[in-house]
Order: C-alpha cells, then sequence, then structure tokens
C-alpha cells in the first residue's frame, strides 16, 4: 500500500477541527474520488483469481445479542436452569452484576433445524430462519472486553482503544470508491441516538480523512448541509466550487491529506446534490419490496426502511454500510441486563423481517454473491442468569452470521461449551473475522497496511487468520 509519513500538525483550527471530525461537507468528504484517484497509483494489493465481493453490508446489533437465544442451542442449558453454574465450566466474569452461585439460566425460546442446511435457529427469528440455507453461523468467537465501547471499538477497528481507523475505512481505503457521485462509506445509525462507541467506530483515524464515514439521518435531510444555498443557482455554486478548489490547490502539498479531503468534499457534495435524493428515495419501491422489508409493520417500518437504503446504496456502488440496531436509550438496545424476554422480543421484533427481507431482495436481484452481509455485535450475554430474567455481558462466546460475497452458505463452523460461555472448539478472534472479510473481498489482511509513526499499521494488528471453512 501507499506509505505516508504521517505527522502531527502542532495545532488545528477550530474550523479544521469540526472539518476533521466528519461535520459539514467536510463528512461529505469520507470516501469520495479521492479514494480512488489518489491511491489507485500506488495500490499494491490485487484482487485474487476468485470472484470477490464488492462491498459489505454490516448489520450491527448494539449491546449484544444473546447466542443461546438466537443461533447456539444448548439444551444442557435447559436442563440445569436454576442451578448454580458447574465448576466444571469455570468462573464466571468478575462483574458488578453477578456473584457466586447464580443461577443458569434456559433460553426463553426454543430452536430447530431450517432449511436443507438444517442449521438451528431460534424461534425469536421466524423470518432469518427462512434464509438459513444462505448463512455461515460462526459460533465461536470471542474477543477480550466485556465492556460496550471498547469491545465496540475491538469489533470495528481491531482494538480496544480509539484512535485506529474502523473496518469500513480500511475496506474503501483498500478498494477505493465505485461511485462517483455517493460516499464510499455510509453509516445508519438507530434514529434514537448513536452506540456508546460513538463515531469512533467509523473514523478514518490515522488513514487519510477521504476514508471515513458518512452518516445518513432519517428525516427529511438524510445528509446535513448538503442543499444548496438559497438562492444561488447551480450554474454560480459551480463557479464558487471552481474558485474555492483552486485557491486550496494553491495550498496543497503531497501530504496535506485533511486538504484534498477537503477540495474532494466540495466536489463529492455538489455531485451528490443531484444523485443522492434519488439514492435515497425508498419511495420508488414497490409495494411488493416494501412488504419484504417489513415497512407496512410499525414495528419493523424504520429499521426496514434502513435496510431497504442500504440496499439501494450498494446497488449504487456504495463499498461499505454500517447499519446499526440498538442506539442511544439501553430500551433500544440488545443490552438484556433485567429481561431478556422482553428485551430480545422487542429488538427483534424490529429487525428480523427487515434483514430477511435484504437477504431475499439481494439474493433475488443478483445482488448477494457481491455483497458480503454481516450480523453481529461486541459480544454475547452469559449463560447465568441476571435479576433471575436476564443475562450479562461474555465475550468468552458469542455468535455472528455472515451471508453472500463468496462465503459458503448452509455452514456452522465452531463451537461453545453445553452452557454457551465459553469457546472449546475453532476459536475465532475478531482479528479472524476481520482478515476472512478483507479476503472475501480480494484483500491480503497482511499486506493492505498503512505507515504510522512509523510502524506499518493494519487492520488486524500482529495477526488473524482467514476462516478458510467458511469461504
Amino acid at each position: 500500500m501507499n506509505e505516508h509519513n504521517n505527522s502531527l500538525p502542532l495545532a488545528y483550527s477550530r474550523r479544521d477541527l469540526l472539518l476533521r471530525a466528519g461535520s459539514g461537507f467536510g463528512g461529505l468528504a469520507l470516501a469520495s474520488l479521492l479514494a480512488e484517484e489518489a491511491d489507485a497509483q500506488d495500490r499494491k494489493l490485487k484482487p485474487e483469481p476468485r470472484k470477490a465481493a464488492k462491498s459489505v453490508i454490516f448489520l450491527y446489533m448494539v449491546g449484544g445479542p444473546s447466542q443461546m437465544e438466537t443461533f447456539d442451542p444448548k439444551p444442557e442449558l435447559e436442563r440445569l436452569q436454576g442451578q448454580p453454574m458447574p465448576k466444571s465450566f469455570g468462573s464466571t466474569i468478575k462483574s458488578q452484576f453477578l456473584t457466586a452461585g447464580t443461577p443458569l439460566l434456559g433460553s426463553a425460546w426454543k430452536f430447530a433445524k431450517r432449511g436443507q442446511s438444517g442449521i438451528e435457529v431460534s424461534d425469536l427469528f421466524p423470518h432469518i430462519a427462512t434464509c438459513a440455507d444462505d448463512l455461515a453461523v460462526i459460533r465461536s468467537c470471542y474477543t477480550e472486553s466485556f465492556v460496550h465501547a471498547p469491545a465496540m471499538y475491538q469489533m470495528m477497528s481491531g482494538r480496544t482503544t480509539m484512535g485506529h481507523p474502523s473496518m469500513g475505512s480500511w475496506v474503501t481505503y483498500g478498494l477505493g470508491s465505485a461511485s462517483k457521485n455517493l460516499p464510499a462509506f455510509c453509516v445508519l445509525p438507530q434514529p434514537e441516538g448513536l452506540p456508546e462507541g460513538g463515531s469512533p467506530m467509523w473514523d478514518s483515524a490515522y488513514l487519510p480523512a477521504v476514508h471515513q464515514g458518512t452518516i445518513l439521518r432519517s428525516g427529511s435531510s438524510p445528509i446535513l448541509h448538503l442543499k444548496p444555498p438559497a438562492g444561488m443557482s447551480r450554474e454560480q455554486q459551480r463557479r464558487l466550487l471552481d474558485y474555492v478548489k483552486e485557491m486550496n490547490e494553491q495550498t496543497l502539498t503531497p501530504d496535506g491529506t485533511d486538504l484534498s479531503a477537503r477540495i474532494a468534499s466540495y466536489e463529492l457534495a455538489f455531485r451528490m446534490q443531484q444523485s443522492a435524493p434519488e439514492a435515497i428515495d425508498v419511495r420508488r419501491e414497490t409495494a411488493e419490496t416494501k412488504t419484504l422489508y417489513g415497512l407496512d409493520d410499525a414495528k419493523s417500518a424504520e429499521f426496514g426502511t434502513r435496510c431497504l437504503l442500504a440496499r439501494r446504496l450498494v446497488e449504487r456502488g456504495v463499498r461499505f454500510v454500517q447499519l446499526y440496531s440498538g442506539g442511544g436509550p439501553v430500551s433500544v438496545q440488545w443490552d438484556a441486563h433485567d429481561n431478556m424476554l422482553e428485551n430480545h422480543g422487542k429488538m427483534a421484533g424490529m429487525t428480523d423481517k427487515p434483514i430477511a427481507g435484504l437477504l431475499k431482495d439481494l439474493k433475488r436481484r443478483g445482488l448477494l454473491e457481491s455483497t458480503l452481509v454481516i450480523w453481529g455485535s461486541e459480544f454475547g450475554r452469559t449463560p447465568v442468569s441476571q435479576n433471575g430474567k436476564g443475562r450479562d455481558h461474555n465475550p468468552n462466546g458469542f455468535t455472528m452470521w455472515m451471508a453472500g460475497g463468496g462465503v459458503k452458505a448452509g455452514t456452522v463452523f465452531g463451537a461453545t461449551d453445553e452452557i454457551g460461555y465459553r469457546v472449546v472448539q475453532d476459536p475465532v478472534h475478531i482479528r479472524d473475522i476481520h482478515a476472512t472479510i478483507l479476503h472475501l473481498l480480494g484483500l491480503n489482511h497482511r499486506q493492505l497496511t498503512f505507515l504510522h509513526n512509523g510502524r506499518n499499521e493494519r487492520l488486524t494488528d500482529f495477526a488473524g487468520q482467514v476462516i478458510q471453512k467458511l469461504v
């Protein structure tokens, strides 16, 4: 990859800080054509001979869904319900919420084998269950942190601390932009608020600022500051932008990625004024498609709209879409400390039909093989109960799944112990997940590097193995 010798400037003006933080037009710069034009010349990464995925939709379930209630059935946990966790399974996570002798809690939903593959999916997801033959379920994920924000950072950037590029930024850095009129990396948050990890989950950090995610909000103005100034014609705006570009280029230096991103942001925003309204207008879809995504149901309409928008974005060349279920108040997260039945029932009611609709719609349009869909979170839940009806955080073993994009559909990889607490077969670290995602996109995670402070940084840091059995 192109190696840049980045050095921190002594200070930032208030305006520069706002631009780097992604507000206003600076936010629209994130992942425009500059990614394709500036990086393509020196890109050392060549897609592998096999057909690689072109885009990613990451369905991020904020808060940590329970593996025992979703995709990892545990009959032994049902048998032991109400009893203390046997010592043979080790000790529980040291937590302010759990004490010695806390009883085990069986699943609130029943499991059944689905499709020709026989993948077991719980009754919590009746619609996703119909897509079982398209899923590659990973039941042996683990991570280091049981605290939301650090675990979120690790899931999205490979590290438990802020200040490292997000997965979407690495993907656009490696592949460039496939659309001239839309950002390469888009973020669709929960309307009630952002996840606890906040904007570092889609930050470009020390990568060129052009690779930062662009937030698309719900409402009449999905992208802030996109509308042209009142009273200014498109011709007048074009002349103004040409003048601003000329002035900026006079002070542009080879390592001036911030200014380059600013120039690209103005140009991208100008093009988006015409293309973005069409791309985000789901009213153009048929009634049948809207029903497929659950837009006719008040529970699922909002999330379904974002899933439909995600399909429209990748259809138009967006490389990476980060779509959040959960954010803001705990009542709108998968963080079921108090009542598993109530919490997961509510969150699944919002997401089950839209996610199944997304998979089916991508498949029938011929987009699933070129689009990698990922479902996951920062960690799972404990088999022991909290407050008798809920579950605490568990990073020792949890489930994710992938679909499309070249994964081996209808498969299950790895396993946790008999109560779903720890990984006991084929452990998969977050770095392995990242290495596999990049591999499916035709990128070698060991070669996708960026020189920062004298070190060749990469998404997988010092480790990571492609899960070959899923490819």
